[in-house]
């Protein structure tokens, strides 16, 4: 028997929903899919949504709440700029190859071309926002006297292209084959290459 939506707590609900969209992606998933997975009949569910879209934001919007928090200290001052890059990079590693976010990969650039106001959200919700936070990192380790960078905004990109490599070689290509790569190694490596690009050396030169 389907329960109440007001006996589905938002937490349920959302961990449904994005086990749904790990499983089967976004255009296989149907509203009733997750409404059976926390005892919800269909017409409940759209009472708390109105849309597939609008579960799939919700879910995005929960998982960068969470996050952003662990990626980037809330004050400056409290790690130098190499320790909140390298506190991040380790932290999008382990975070965009876990089990918890393989529908990004899946749906952003799987699906992303058949679905582009779902595109358009993350990159505003998600990407924008990350490359906002590392730009600001950067920017600040320049002004310490601890980097030299021309293009922060470039360079913050760099930094995002080999977490989002390393989301899609857990989430695609080891799933069909290829080598178990060992994320904790990926990130120290990235984190390695990273920082001896920004690093200010002794005498002020890179």
């Amino acid at each position: 028997m389907a329960r109440p939506a007001a006996a589905v707590d938002r937490t349920e609900l959302l961990a449904a929903a994005r086990a749904a969209f790990n499983s089967r992606g976004f255009a296989a998933t149907r509203m009733e899919d997750i409404a059976r997975e926390v005892g919800l009949s269909k017409a409940a569910l759209y009472l708390r949504f109105p849309s597939k879209e609008a579960v799939f934001e919700e879910v995005v919007r929960d998982l960068i709440a969470q996050s952003l928090p662990e990626a980037f200290p809330s004050d400056f001052t409290q790690l130098t700029c190499t320790e909140m890059l390298r506190r991040f990079i380790d932290f999008a590693f382990a975070k965009l190859t876990s089990p918890e976010m393989a529908f990004v990969p899946r749906v952003i650039i799987g699906e992303g071309a058949n679905f582009p106001e779902l595109a358009r959200f993350y990159h505003a919700e998600v990407v924008g926002r990350i490359l906002g936070q590392l730009e600001l990192v950067i920017r600040h380790g320049v002004a310490q006297g601890e980097f030299a960078c021309s293009r922060p905004d470039l360079a913050c990109r760099t930094i995002a292209g080999g977490v989002i490599f390393a989301a899609i070689w857990r989430n695609v290509f080891e799933p069909v084959g290829a080598e178990v790569a060992d994320v904790a190694d990926m990130a120290a490596a990235h984190a390695e290459i990273v920082l001896s690009g920004l690093l200010v050396r002794q005498g002020g030169t890179q």
